[in-house]
């Protein structure tokens, strides 16, 4: 498939399951290089990362333990930065080493969030790994954001993990909105 339709948008590929998949892999050998004899806390950060954490977990042979948290924002479309909530956050980060998995880090605000929580409970580590990373987009910048799979466009995407108004994280592969200039 090399666009689908979602709703009102075409979407055209922009990486496929096979490049993720090696991506994957690599950055499965660098964390557990970077944490051999340790036992990090991966927390993924719901919805959209479950894909790549499945995968990512699959691949690291460290000992580790595994969390999801999911932070609610007042609007559900836009990265605005006005965070609600946050659920399911593990209690016990005390002197841990944490490693949030996200599936996109665009405006970096929600991050902000996250890790603002995070360091209330002083781990002794925390390191951000994200399967996309869009540079342009960034607000606010993060020294965690330390494994990056792919760097992208400020354009916005959809598939494994992402979705456009609630569809689309099933896809296998990632895509991006067709401009309409394209049609």
């Amino acid at each position: 498939m090399n666009s689908v339709r979602i709703e009102d948008k075409i979407f055209e590929i922009l990486l496929e399951n096979d490049q993720i998949s090696k991506r994957t892999r690599l950055i499965a050998i660098q964390l557990d290089v970077d944490y051999e004899s340790r036992c990090p806390v991966f927390i993924g950060v719901l919805n959209g990362s479950f894909l790549f954490m499945a995968d990512l977990l699959k691949e690291v042979k460290m000992s580790c333990e595994v969390g999801f948290i999911k932070v609610s924002s007042y609007n559900g479309t836009e990265s605005n930065g006005n965070i609600k909530e946050i659920f399911g956050l593990p209690e016990n980060l005390h002197n841990r080493d944490v490693i949030v998995v996200e599936d996109i880090v665009d405006t970096g605000l929600t991050l902000d969030y996250i890790l603002g929580e995070i360091y209330k409970q002083k781990p002794s580590s925390v390191a951000v790994c994200t399967l996309l990373l869009k540079p342009e987009a960034l607000r606010t910048s993060h020294e965690e954001v330390e494994y990056v799979g792919f760097e992208i466009a400020n354009e916005f995407v959809v598939g494994y993990g992402l979705d456009y108004n609630g569809l689309g994280r099933n896809l296998k592969d990632i895509y991006r909105a067709k401009s309409l200039e394209s049609h």
